[in-house]
């Protein structure tokens, strides 16, 4: 068996007894920044998805190659790899488009399948809520339709009887087409009326003069279990991605301020989040553009926690909500070094040039809640004494009804 060359970077991963569904990851680095050399997420991705991986392997292009994405040589020693592995699925760590997917599959005789389809498995895995469903349901179809092609290639070279140029795989195809694009508009009308659902809900909060706040960040930086140990609610929570998909919202109470403010934990975002996702829950992801104030709360404990945020400010412009006030929560304090943990548990962050207040402290051990309690209600008094601007557009509205009155007086 001939060995894999010194370019591509191969890992073999210890094997359980009996591994389910064993994979290959695959990896190339083409120049751009936040590069997972390791590979370290998607192999989460995958493990959250039900696939064990069983080597992972790294690759370096300039350009990704238009046919396979990482060229016929390096196809050939990844198929040699799976062959003296026993893999049965190869996944990728950047997005493969349909052709790509498509011709490799072919070249390796293996399934092959990106990072967007896992994400998209793992949502279809954890959504609960009936809005959740919708929301997945519309992103797998979004995907799906543009990779129909090489589900029906059995039939392209059947005929269609005598005269006809086209055959049944054509006629496949386009009804397909057609079941998915009835299918994606049906689901978007139930969207629509769910999103007037929670739009009433949020106009009634807003008549309370609810403050709202939204937790937001990274997968798996601990959003479910501040919001548990916050309003002592009962949300799953666990250490693995995308634990919680749907939205829920609970009254704070703020024994300082004497009242209660509005809490919602929202879905965690991640490097290359497919956009047709982001779509696809803008309902849920309203939550976080009609906020008064954003909990960003941060794994303190990866190494990769400035990337992350960074990222996490990149999904929030994408959404509107990048000019929404907020508090940086560096989570799971209890995870650091005890020599490397900061003394000061609450300081200012330089977020993309703005001073934004900062916390440190540990949702599951419960050090530095206090501090954060605190801390919001300081931001709300604040909020609260700030000067409301007036509304011009009601303004213009009541002079204009006050044009109308006055005219017929006369």
């Amino acid at each position: 068996m001939p060995s894999i060359s010194q370019s591509l970077r191969v890992n073999s991963l210890q094997q359980p007894e009996r591994p389910i569904a064993p994979a290959l990851l695959v990896g190339v680095d083409l120049g751009l920044p936040f590069f997972d050399a390791e590979l370290e997420e998607l192999g989460l991705l995958a493990q959250t998805a039900g696939l064990t991986p069983v080597a992972r392997l790294t690759c370096k292009r300039k350009a990704p190659d238009a046919a396979l994405f990482i060229g016929s040589g390096k196809a050939d020693e990844i198929k040699q790899l799976a062959i003296q592995l026993g893999v049965q699925e190869i996944l990728f760590d950047q997005s493969l488009s349909p052709a790509q997917q498509r011709n490799l599959e072919r070249h390796l005789e293996l399934p092959v399948n990106d990072r967007t389809l896992l994400i998209l498995q793992i949502f279809a895995q954890r959504a609960r809520s009936h809005e959740g469903k919708l929301q997945v349901e519309l992103a797998r179809l979004q995907y799906l339709s543009t990779r129909l092609v090489r589900r029906w290639s059995h039939l392209e070279r059947q005929s269609g009887g005598i005269g006809m140029r086209g055959g049944p795989g054509e006629s496949q195809i386009e009804l397909d087409r057609r079941m998915i694009s009835d299918n994606i508009k049906r689901i978007k009308e139930r969207l629509v009326k769910v999103k007037r659902q929670r739009t009433t809900q949020r106009r009634q909060r807003s008549r309370r003069d609810a403050f709202n706040i939204s937790l937001v960040g990274y997968t798996n930086a601990g959003k479910s279990t501040l919001f548990n140990a916050l309003v002592k609610a009962r949300v799953y929570a666990a250490d693995q991605l995308f634990a919680t998909l749907d939205t829920t919202t609970r009254q704070l109470y703020l024994g300082e301020l004497g009242r209660v403010v509005s809490l919602s934990d929202t879905v965690g975002f991640i490097r290359d989040l497919p956009h047709g996702l982001v779509s696809a829950f803008q309902a849920t992801l309203q939550e976080a553009v009609d906020a008064d104030l954003l909990l960003h709360v941060v794994d303190f404990s990866s190494p990769n926690h400035v990337e992350q945020i960074a990222e996490v400010q990149r999904v929030l412009s994408e959404i509107g909500a990048a000019d929404i006030p907020q508090v940086l929560i560096f989570n799971k304090l209890d995870q650091i070094d005890p020599a490397l943990r900061p003394t000061v548990l609450q300081d200012l962050y330089d977020l993309a040039g703005v001073a934004t207040p900062r916390v440190f402290l540990s949702a599951q051990t419960g050090d530095g809640l206090p501090l954060l309690r605190q801390l919001l209600v300081e931001k709300i008094q604040g909020a609260s004494a700030a000067p409301a601007l007036p509304d011009f557009h009601a303004v213009h509205e009541a002079d204009a009804s006050f044009g109308t009155m006055a005219s017929k007086q006369r």
